[in-house]
């Protein structure tokens, strides 16, 4: 490009300053009135108040300083319509223009803001709302349904990022009105579409941007219910960067933007592709890490196992036997001495009553020629021969002479 000197060159303190020469020399800016709905009203501990103030299609920034909060009376909530006094003039550290206020009165009741705010309570209380509930968002989704106009913007953003990050998924586009009288009616149906949908991830409810009043659709409450209850995760990019709406809010995830949307839905390959090469990298460490953590693991368990073994088995079992033994060596000691006692009472008495024991004492046992022990002198006759057995031998002898003892 080709530049003509002859043109005059300023900078860009200088065109501010310009810009803001024109402003004060305009009348109708110095002392102005301006209608619209309030929005992000906050009052700062400096004292000053920041607020934004809504037209159809436009907005302004305002300014109330400290200087001028004592003259407000009443002061108004977000989604009131307010009546701004004040001037106009370049914010030069922002490029921007605000009206610098010094005086604002709420003149409407913002009944759309405010019942928002009754719907938002309502449903929060129910917990529509709680994050607590937020399903997680697949890692690598399979099949993704896109709720949105197939001639939108939105659209176009999502399938050239999903072509760029993550090819491999499904997408299937479920058309439907964004904003209009229908748009409630088509968003429910294509809410509906969905749940015939086999194996899939999530749901993407996108929109391009648009005015403020586009986005009433999404703080209907058939709508944030469906995304409620839907049997699977559901994510909003609605397109716009400062409001937010009840649908974002019941979504498991949401964004300003389509794009912000599918970037945090569709991985990145070459990041994953990377992260792969890296893993393969360092795989064989791992994996010899791991070969010796096992193996010492295991020699830590056939040590312990040993250990175990001898002192809850081994152990215990050679004190048992051990045991045992002493037991039963005890008990045949004891058996053989009760024997041996009962033994050397029997013979005491066997040699208390022995014939042998009697004859020691002088006696004597007769027997007849025939061996028979003769215990009467009935069964003899004089001249029987007649055998006396003594304690260390026998004598041979006849009868003489036999006399009877008389009873």
């Amino acid at each position: 490009m080709v530049f003509n000197v002859s043109d005059p060159i300023i900078t860009v303190d200088e065109m501010t300053a310009i810009l803001h020469d024109t402003i004060s020399s305009t009348k109708k800016l110095q002392n102005i009135s301006v209608r619209g709905e309030l929005l992000g009203f906050k009052r700062h501990t400096s004292g000053h108040s920041y607020f934004t103030i809504l037209g159809a299609e436009t907005r302004v920034s305002c300014v109330l300083f400290r200087s001028n909060a004592a003259s407000i009376i009443t002061w108004p909530v977000d989604g009131d319509e307010v009546l701004v006094r004040g001037r106009v003039d370049i914010y030069g550290a922002r490029g921007s223009y605000q009206i610098y206020a010094t005086n604002l009165f709420p003149i409407g009741a913002g009944a759309k803001a405010r019942a928002k705010e009754i719907l938002k309570n309502k449903l929060a209380n129910e917990g529509v709302f709680d994050l607590s509930k937020k399903r997680p968002i697949p890692l690598f989704p399979e099949k993704i349904a896109i709720i949105t106009s197939p001639t939108g913007a939105a659209l176009q953003d999502v399938l050239k990022i999903s072509s760029l990050r993550f090819p491999a998924t499904n997408l299937i586009i479920v058309p439907s009105l964004m904003q209009g009288i229908d748009a409630r009616k088509e968003i429910l149906i294509a809410f509906n579409k969905c749940k015939s949908i086999v194996g899939l991830s999530l749901i993407m409810l996108v929109r391009g941007g648009g005015n403020r009043d586009d986005l009433d659709i999404f703080d209907d409450e058939s709508v944030v219910r469906a995304i409620h209850v839907s049997s699977v995760p559901v994510i909003t990019g609605l397109g716009h960067q400062i409001d937010i709406t009840l649908s974002d809010l019941a979504a498991d995830f949401s964004s300003p933007t389509p794009s912000g949307v599918a970037e945090r839905v569709f991985p990145d390959i070459r990041e994953l592709l990377q992260y792969l090469q890296n893993v393969g990298k360092r795989m064989p460490v791992r994996i010899l890490l791991l070969v010796e953590r096992l193996n010492d693991n295991i020699k830590f368990r056939q040590e312990s196992l040993m250990f175990n073994l001898f002192k809850g088995i081994i152990e215990p079992a050679s004190d048992f036997i051990e045991n045992s033994y002493d037991k039963l060596k005890n008990s045949i000691t004891y058996r053989l001495e009760n024997f041996e006692i009962r033994l050397d009472s029997m013979i005491s008495e066997l040699n208390s009553s022995s014939p042998l024991n009697i004859l020691s004492k002088g006696y004597s046992v007769c027997k007849d020629k025939n061996g028979k022990t003769v215990n009467s002198v009935s069964l003899l006759s004089v001249g029987s021969k007649i055998l006396l057995e003594l304690r260390n031998g026998s004598i041979e002898a006849t009868v003489d002479k036999i006399t009877i003892k008389n009873k």
